[in-house]
């Protein structure tokens, strides 16, 4: 496991309009050799073929990767959001989360890469027929997966805040945070590719504790505070305002940002493109802490060029934790409620409230249900 390189961009200065803030990611220079830019599709709803499992998700574009550096055309020229939804929506078949395109092309789902790798966290279910498990959940596994999210457009706040505010010359990223807790990071190789695809970040998913979150009082802005007297020049005000400057960055990367960048994940590479990687990443599920699933594309030193984070919910988190810790028991129920020190009446009952009840034989939960009364 190893942490998120973040060392790339800098921070900028953040801007707020009621509970929304969203903190600009600068870069003093573009990183060479790589371009994104935006494939649309006709169809809002789509249905990816894995293989031996289909993946379905609103997907209203594809992000196109591009380390030719032969000069052709590679801005990206942005994204559409319907305003009507029609009565029968088509469907739109990509037959992976990642394809090749051309030798130096490589068309993926933003963001979809990450959730992938969430829902199929340990997806064929007990590794060890087990008396307790269903015959379902021996057949089947976790099939079917769900998950909700909501579009950014559904966020409160959120549409109005990246509409107007401004764009920094050098911005290839954001933080974007509401009501203080980080929603989402968003990073790109060039300025021109983060302009062009600042609108689709109302398009992207959004998990329901930050919808929750959205519903808050405005938060406060981080004002610049001068002192009364010490001040005698032009000199001397510079030195005050990049003083600021710098005590801001310092609180929002040590302090905001820390339950993104001083966590530690889990890595799978998903396609390599020259000199870069493109890999997602699964947080460790600690409860009541912050838990961001992601993906990358990272340069031969392992510093991020391209980032899309999702915020996971508690509920999220904890069906994360549960399916670790059965998976390293092997998915023996007692093993795991004695490393996890319940019972396995308790045991039984957090996965029913996680939604995998039906894992478990009827008898048997029902029969966890019976000693959970009999315990109170």
């Amino acid at each position: 496991m190893t942490a998120l390189d973040l060392s790339g961009p800098t921070t900028g200065p953040a801007q707020v309009r009621g509970g929304i803030r969203l903190v600009p990611l600068l870069r003093a220079h573009p990183v060479a050799g790589l371009r994104l830019h935006a494939e649309l599709y006709d169809a809002e709803l789509g249905v990816v073929d894995l293989g031996r499992h289909h993946y379905t998700s609103y997907i209203p574009h594809g992000f196109v990767a591009d380390w030719s550096g032969d000069g052709v055309p590679t801005a990206a020229y942005g994204t559409q959001l319907a305003a009507t939804r029609p009565d029968r929506m088509r469907l739109h078949f990509p037959h992976r989360m990642a394809r090749r395109q051309s030798r130096t092309r490589l068309r993926f789902l933003p963001l979809h890469l990450a959730l992938e790798g969430y829902l199929s966290l340990h997806f064929g279910g007990p590794v060890i027929a087990w008396e307790e498990w269903s015959r379902r959940a021996l057949r089947n596994g976790l099939s079917p997966r769900t998950e909700q999210a909501y579009l950014g457009a559904e966020v409160s706040g959120l549409p109005d805040a990246l509409r107007v505010f401004e764009i920094h010359p050098d911005q290839c990223g954001v933080l974007i945070y509401v009501a203080d807790a980080l929603a989402a990071g968003f990073v790109v190789p060039h300025p021109d590719d983060y302009r062009m695809l600042h609108p689709s970040l109302v398009q992207d998913l959004y998990g329901e504790l930050i919808h929750h979150y959205s519903f808050h009082p405005p938060v406060g802005e981080f004002r610049v505070r001068l002192p009364d007297s010490g001040i005698r020049s032009i000199a001397d005000l510079r030195a005050h305002a990049t003083q600021q400057e710098r005590a801001w960055i310092h609180f929002h990367d040590t302090t905001m940002a820390d339950g993104l960048v001083d966590s530690t994940y889990t890595w799978e590479r998903v396609h390599r493109m020259g000199r870069f990687t493109l890999s997602r990443f699964l947080p460790p599920f600690q409860l009541k802490r912050e838990n961001h699933i992601g993906e990358t594309i990272t340069d031969a030193k392992g510093r991020v060029v391209y980032l899309k984070t999702f915020r996971l919910g508690e509920n999220q988190v904890r069906r994360g934790y549960l399916l670790n810790r059965l998976a390293a028991a092997d998915w023996h129920p007692a093993e795991t409620a004695a490393q996890l020190g319940i019972t396995e009446a308790q045991l039984g009952a957090r996965l029913e409230s996680a939604g995998f009840g039906h894992l478990l034989r009827r008898d048997v939960l029902d029969g966890y249900r019976a000693r959970t009364r009999r315990s109170h």
